[in-house]
């Protein structure tokens, strides 16, 4: 394989940060925007957090293409139970539906999926839907190649009954932590706030993420960075 083109001819994959928090009347959604094909980064600002409902989302990661295919069939089957019903569909059908697609196809599709959101039957609700199609219910969910650095952080700050506010803040901090580790993460973080009131989206720039482990602060150049360095003068 040519290593100059090898990476950026192979498969996007969504190598990524996914989480999905139950609060006090809702639900959040959070995910970095980092697509990566090999070690090339396709598109650092990618939305992986897609409309299935007025009243539910789902986050996606894995490859890119397979993670759209299933969101795009499941929002076709959703317009349409709709239409049917006279009423929006509640989440448990979306995310059994999505777990449908994924298992009926679990030997040709790579991706993990978060379903999220509200209805008036069973408030807001979490769904994650790993590889091979198993759906759990869950009052959070993390997913993705930067999952693997959270599951103690979240063991030790999730906590029932969280405030709108609360979630909010826990999941851009755990979403800045798995960028700090995790190389496929990366980029800006979008939040989704799915409750009785509607749907809030939010988006926090790469410069306004906390740092950590030493962190570089953001630059907008590698010429920002070379000129204000100052280099020791040479001493014979």
């Amino acid at each position: 394989m040519d290593p100059t083109t090898g990476d950026m001819n192979g498969e996007h994959s969504m190598g990524t940060t996914i989480i999905g928090v139950t609060y006090n009347g809702g639900v959040v959604l959070a995910a970095d925007s980092r697509t990566s094909t090999g070690m090339y980064v396709a598109n650092r600002a990618s939305d992986k957090i897609t409309q299935l409902t007025d009243n539910v989302y789902v986050c996606r990661s894995g490859s890119a293409a397979d993670s759209q295919v299933i969101s795009d069939y499941v929002r076709y089957f959703l317009h349409q139970h709709t239409i049917q019903l006279g009423q929006p569909a509640t989440v448990k059908v979306a995310a059994n539906l999505v777990r449908l697609l994924a298992y009926n196809n679990k030997n040709m599709l790579q991706t993990g999926l978060i379903v999220g959101g509200w209805d008036k039957y069973e408030g807001g609700k979490i769904y994650g839907i790993p590889l091979g199609g198993t759906v759990l219910e869950q009052p959070f969910a993390i997913g993705g190649s930067g999952s693997s650095y959270l599951y103690g952080f979240f063991d030790q700050v999730w906590k029932a009954g969280m405030t709108q506010e609360e979630a909010e803040k826990l999941v851009v901090k755990a979403v800045s932590l798995a960028i700090a580790r995790d190389g496929a993460s990366g980029g800006v973080i979008r939040t989704v706030t799915i409750n009785s009131e509607g749907v809030t989206r939010k988006f926090f720039p790469g410069d306004e993420h906390p740092l950590w482990h030493e962190e570089l602060e953001a630059q907008n150049s590698l010429l920002d960075i070379l000129s204000t360095a100052t280099p020791e003068p040479m001493v014979s």
